[in-house]
């Protein structure tokens, strides 16, 4: 099949990230998955939150498409990086049902306009603020698959479960022996390496 709908290959990989991020929530608790994984407080329920956060000012605001009911942490005076965790009382299921509500949206927006459509980003320094759904969309995949990425390695370390989805880790075949085995020979190199 040689025949491309470039607009569509671009959402196509936009919806394998948000697919791949809310895939790393499944079969852990809620303490898991809000708890800070590394020194800046990388948690996967606050990735979710993030990305949400993306979807809207991407795709809604940034192409006068206003999102109904936008949620608790979507304002202006939103302390930092308040959108990179989950407090006690936003639920899960609050915070993916809205992340799922952020992206049918963002999926409106994508369907609705042109690749040359403009959107304006005020975020974005002056000489690139007028840009086009394209550029967006671009933007958004690596965006998204930038802290999929996160995500992988948090949900690796909460407990060893990888891959891009469930039932294809897309991962070098393998038990745990081996894996232990091959991280203990990456230790190894990088010690002998280390004394160099």
């Amino acid at each position: 099949m040689t025949e491309t709908d470039p607009k569509a290959d671009l959402h196509h990989y936009l919806q394998d990230a948000r697919d791949a991020l809310l895939w790393k929530l499944e079969g852990l608790s809620e303490y898991d998955i809000r708890r800070p994984m590394t020194p800046t407080g990388t948690n996967l329920l606050g990735l979710v939150k993030h990305l949400t956060t993306v979807e809207l000012l991407y795709f809604s605001y940034a192409f006068d498409r206003p999102f109904a009911d936008p949620p608790s942490w979507f304002r202006k005076d939103a302390e930092p990086n308040e959108d990179l965790w989950a407090t006690a009382e936003e639920s899960r299921a609050y915070i993916v049902e809205t992340y799922r509500r952020a992206c049918a949206h963002s999926d409106g927006t994508i369907d609705a306009l042109g690749p040359d459509a403009v959107g304006h980003l005020p975020w974005w320094p002056a000489e690139r603020g007028a840009t086009t759904l394209h550029r967006v969309l671009v933007h958004v995949i690596a965006e998204c698959h930038r802290h999929a990425g996160h995500a992988d390695i948090v949900r690796e370390s909460i407990d060893a479960v990888v891959g891009l989805q469930d039932g294809n880790a897309f991962m070098a075949p393998g038990d745990r022996t081996w894996w232990e085995d091959y991280r203990n020979r990456l230790e190894r190199v990088a010690q002998e390496a280390g004394r160099s």
